[in-house]
C-alpha cells in the first residue's frame, strides 16, 4: 500500500498544480477521460516500441545505443501515443475554448501514462525508485505534457498552415525534450568507466532539468496571460453590451411615454 501511494501521490500533486491554475475549470468527466486515455496510451506505445526494439542491435556503443533507446524506443512511441489520445479525445470538444485548456488536457493525458509507468517501476524498485521518479520522471512527463498542450492549443486557435505547423510542433517538441532527458539518463548509466565524462553528463542533466522546468512554467504563464486578457475583454464587451441595451430600453420607454407638459 505504501508503494502504491508513493506511486500515485506525485502524479496527483502535479495534476492539482496544473488544474488549480485554470481560470475556468474543465469538466471532471473530460479530465478523467484524458487521464484514462493516458493510461491506455501505454499500450499504444508498446505497439510501436516493441517492433522498434528489434533494430536496437544495429546501434552499437554507449552513445548510439543510448540515442536509439531514448528516442526510438521511448520518446517517439510514448509521445506519439499521448498525442493520438489527446487529439482523439479533445480536438473536437467544445470545452477546448481557452489557450490554457490544451495544457490541462495534455498534462492529464501525459500523467495518465506516467501513472501506469510509475506504479510498475515503483512496485518493482521500491521506495528509493519512488522518490527518484517523484522528483525526476513525473515532472518530466508533466512538463512534456505542458509543451504538447501549449502548441496544441495554438493549433486549435489558428487555421491553415499555421494550424498544421503548431500541431506538428505539439508532437516534435515534447519528443525532443523527452528524448534528450532519456538520452542523458541512459548515457549516464552506460558511462560509469569515465569519471570525467560522468561528471560532464551529470552537469548537463542538471542544466537540462532546469531548462525543462523553466520552459514549462514559462509556457504555462504565457497561456494564462493570454486567457486572462481574453476573459477580461469578453467581460468588458459584455458590460458594454448590457449598458447599450439598457440605454436602448430607456430611449424606447421615453419614446413610448413622452413627458406631458402643461
Amino acid at each position: 500500500m505504501v508503494l502504491l501511494i508513493a506511486s500515485v501521490f506525485p502524479v496527483v500533486i502535479f495534476l492539482y498544480m496544473i488544474y488549480q491554475k485554470d481560470h475556468e475549470k474543465e469538466p471532471l468527466s473530460l479530465l478523467l477521460k484524458c487521464l484514462f486515455g493516458g493510461c491506455i496510451s501505454t499500450l499504444i506505445s508498446l505497439t510501436m516500441s516493441i517492433p522498434l526494439s528489434n533494430f536496437a542491435e544495429f546501434f552499437q556503443g554507449d552513445l548510439l545505443s543510448s540515442f536509439y533507446g531514448s528516442f526510438f524506443e521511448a520518446a517517439i512511441p510514448e509521445e506519439v501515443a499521448k498525442f493520438v489520445v489527446l487529439y482523439f479525445i479533445v480536438w473536437k470538444s467544445k470545452e477546448l475554448n481557452h489557450h490554457y485548456d490544451g495544457i490541462v488536457y495534455a498534462v492529464f493525458v501525459s500523467l495518465g501514462f506516467a501513472l501506469v509507468e510509475n506504479i510498475i517501476y515503483v512496485m518493482e524498485g521500491g521506495l528509493g525508485v519512488a522518490i527518484a521518479r517523484a522528483v525526476l520522471a513525473v515532472p518530466g512527463h508533466g512538463f512534456d505534457g505542458v509543451l504538447m498542450g501549449f502548441y496544441f492549443s495554438l493549433a486549435w486557435f489558428h487555421e491553415g498552415t499555421e494550424r498544421r505547423n503548431y500541431l506538428f510542433k505539439s508532437l516534435w517538441v515534447p519528443i525532443l525534450f523527452h528524448g534528450a532527458y532519456d538520452f542523458l539518463l541512459f548515457y549516464i548509466a552506460a558511462s560509469t568507466e569515465s569519471a570525467i565524462l560522468l561528471l560532464v553528463l551529470l552537469v548537463a542533466f542538471a542544466w537540462f532539468l532546469i531548462k525543462l522546468w523553466r520552459r514549462g512554467f514559462h509556457k504555462i504563464k504565457m497561456h494564462l496571460e493570454r486567457d486572462g486578457k481574453f476573459i477580461a475583454a469578453q467581460q468588458q464587451a459584455k458590460e458594454i453590451q448590457q449598458s447599450t441595451q439598457q440605454q436602448v430600453q430607456e430611449i424606447q420607454q421615453n419614446t413610448q411615454h413622452p413627458s406631458q407638459h402643461p
